[in-house]
């Protein structure tokens, strides 16, 4: 007789920063991936410039000198992959953006148990709406409109607790071998970076 392979939830581990349009991209199809694979989700917001600064520095040359050619192609390719996605991707007049402030603010939204709709509404606010998330008063929107408690936000986003869960978080993706965003981990060391990795990510989750 065959024996019969027990059941083992697969585990998904999504490091992400907010201000990068692909990050966005994987995110909006992220929560469907887990509930058709009904794998554990786990996220770990990051600071994608620190990731940046240690192991990744040729990002700010590409930045500063884009190749024509590619930069017009990339254009391109972020507005049909937001069309597949059904999502809204402009250019925002504040890129790169200072994340860190809204992204230990994702860490005390985990912590309420409203990660996800804080994310979506920071992701549309900065690439939707184009506004910059690094200011305070759209930050307290984005807080006030899913739900969150803008005094307590702004408090705990000053504490060392908080810094330093962001700072580890972004330090483990460096140690596990990340170097962007978005970076997924199926069953702990079984990496994928990018949007276009997902239909990967989707199989190996439901392989167990």
């Amino acid at each position: 007789m065959d024996k019969v392979r027990p059941y083992v939830l697969a585990k998904l581990e999504f490091f992400y920063d907010c201000s990068s349009p692909w990050t966005y991209l994987a995110f909006s199809r992220i929560e469907d991936v887990v509930k058709r694979t009904g794998a554990e989700m786990v996220w770990k917001p990051i600071l994608v410039g620190g990731v940046f600064n240690a192991v990744n520095e040729s990002v700010y040359e590409a930045r500063a000198n884009p190749h024509p050619v590619k930069g017009r192609y990339y254009v391109k390719d972020l507005r049909d992959w937001a069309r597949f996605c059904g999502i809204e991707i402009g250019q925002p007049p504040v890129f790169p953006v200072r994340s860190v402030d809204v992204m230990r603010a994702a860490i005390v939204a985990l912590d309420e148990g409203k990660l996800p709709e804080f994310s979506w509404a920071t992701f549309r606010a900065y690439w939707g709406d184009l506004k910059d998330i690094s200011q305070p008063e759209v930050l307290e929107e984005i807080c006030r409109s899913t739900g969150l408690d803008w005094e307590q936000v702004s408090e705990r986003i000053k504490t060392d607790e908080v810094k330093g869960r962001l700072r580890a978080n972004t330090e483990e993706l460096i140690a596990r071998g990340g170097f962007g965003s978005p970076t997924m981990y199926v069953n702990e060391t079984d990496m994928y970076f990018g949007n276009d990795r997902l239909p990967l990510v989707e199989a190996a989750l439901a392989h167990g």
